[in-house]
């Protein structure tokens, strides 16, 4: 197997000291060290740490699997579900302490940065679409009964999500994932 090139040695890096300290409390050094590169060669790959974080947020989106949305071996309601429970088990695995980066990126840069800013809420207009496409299919389908319409319903979901993802992370539990899924039971039937 090919030995990652530094590039993809930093994103890792990147990913792995965002997650634990955040953007704010994350230095070129950490980045640098967490790679074991010297902290130079950063530069020669990335403008900045802004551009650095930005490739963080993509390869994040990457892993949040919005292709299961689209998988339409499942029916589209139970094709959501799996979405989501896929992504607790994600957050589960680092016993709820990590959050979504793209919470704690809005939550810690929305004030500071235009561009992560942006960057962020384009993830999540996405996502919440992805969402409502699959509500959409769900309707169509005659599976979802709410009168509410599927893109206000796919974007509660998410920002629903992101909230409960919060409270997991401040309370180290599954409680606050376990009631998105009960109100999500509850909405999308």
């Amino acid at each position: 197997m090919p030995r990652p090139s530094v590039r993809e040695k930093l994103i890792e890096a990147a990913a792995e000291c965002f997650h634990e300290r955040g953007f704010n409390g994350t230095g070129i050094q950490d980045i640098a060290r967490t790679a074991g590169i010297p902290k130079g060669s950063v530069y020669n790959h990335f403008e900045n740490k802004e551009a650095l974080a930005g490739e963080v947020m993509d390869r994040y989106a990457v892993s949040r699997r919005l292709e299961m949305l689209r998988d339409e071996s499942l029916a589209p309601v139970a094709r959501l579900r799996a979405h989501f429970e896929y992504l607790a088990a994600d957050l589960e695995r680092f016993s709820y302490g990590r959050g979504c980066m793209f919470g704690n990126f809005g939550a810690e840069l929305s004030n500071q940065t235009d561009v992560m800013r942006g960057k962020v809420e384009a993830r999540l207009s996405a996502w919440a679409d992805a969402v409502a496409q699959v509500l959409e299919e769900a309707r169509a389908a005659g599976a979802l009964t709410t009168p509410l319409a599927p893109d206000r319903l796919g974007r509660f979901l998410v920002d629903g999500w992101e909230g409960a993802v919060l409270r997991a992370k401040v309370t180290r539990s599954r409680a606050p994932l376990d009631g998105f899924f009960e109100v999500f039971d509850s909405l999308v039937v």
